[in-house]
């Protein structure tokens, strides 16, 4: 498996791993549209799970459409410049990403988590259609609260659609995200004892130590790569 395969398998470890993050970050949000619900569907998980399913589904469709944004206008940009060059730039960009998000995974540097802030503006402007779509009475307006829960600021997910700039084309910017996002489902589905479970695995330091190296040492492979490319 060379680097550019496990890429995909990369964002989902991130996403998996950063299950803490998530937990904290979004466990708020699922709470409260799950008491939003009515009496006789909160009462029973399988009423629940079309309702959990859809906004997840909206959640990871805006999670693909940015990464295929962020796709597309890395290709875009790589046209306007010397190909070759262009091509070692990306690379070198998804390998800082892969190595950035294996220091935050292992616990070694946190300024991931200033990324959350870009989005702040978007998030003002989105954030008012969401809340006219509560209380949640449908999977389909499930559906679409959960694509606006989609362009929530988080360091994390911004992170990988930086990274998703450097897929080289729109298609391959929408797997990376739709990985990444795939990779939150154990935590943000259950909400319950297995994502306690998860939680309690991820916060092992062995654990996220083990999952950053690995992950950092596909960026510094990565890196390597471009390195041995450059003329001279």
């Amino acid at each position: 498996m060379n680097v550019d395969d496990t890429r995909y398998l990369a964002a989902a470890v991130v996403a998996l791993l950063g299950g803490v993050h998530c937990v904290g970050m979004c466990s708020g949000i699922v709470g409260a549209l799950t008491l939003g619900l009515p009496a006789p569907v909160r009462g029973r998980f399988g009423a629940q799970l079309p309702f959990l399913l859809a906004y997840n589904a909206g959640r990871l469709a805006s999670y693909t459409l940015a990464g295929a944004l962020a796709g597309g206008v890395g290709a875009w940009a790589a046209h306007l410049t010397v190909v070759h060059q262009a091509q070692l730039v990306l690379q070198a960009v998804a390998g800082a990403c892969m190595a950035a998000l294996g220091l935050y995974l292992a616990g070694w540097w946190r300024g991931l988590l200033a990324v959350e802030r870009l989005g702040a503006v978007l998030w003002r402007r989105l954030e008012p259609f969401g809340r006219r779509l509560l209380p949640v009475r449908s999977p389909l307006q499930a559906l679409a609260m959960g694509a606006i829960w989609g362009w929530l600021p988080c360091g994390l997910v911004y992170s990988v659609v930086i990274w998703a700039v450097a897929a080289g084309s729109a298609r391959e910017g929408a797997l990376l995200l739709l990985s990444f996002g795939i990779g939150t489902l154990p935590a943000l589905l259950t909400m319950g004892a297995f994502a306690a479970t998860l939680a309690g695995l991820v916060r092992r330091p062995a654990v996220r130590i083990a999952a950053g190296l690995a992950v950092l040492g596909f960026g510094l492979l990565q890196l390597a790569r471009v390195a041995a490319a450059l003329p001279g």
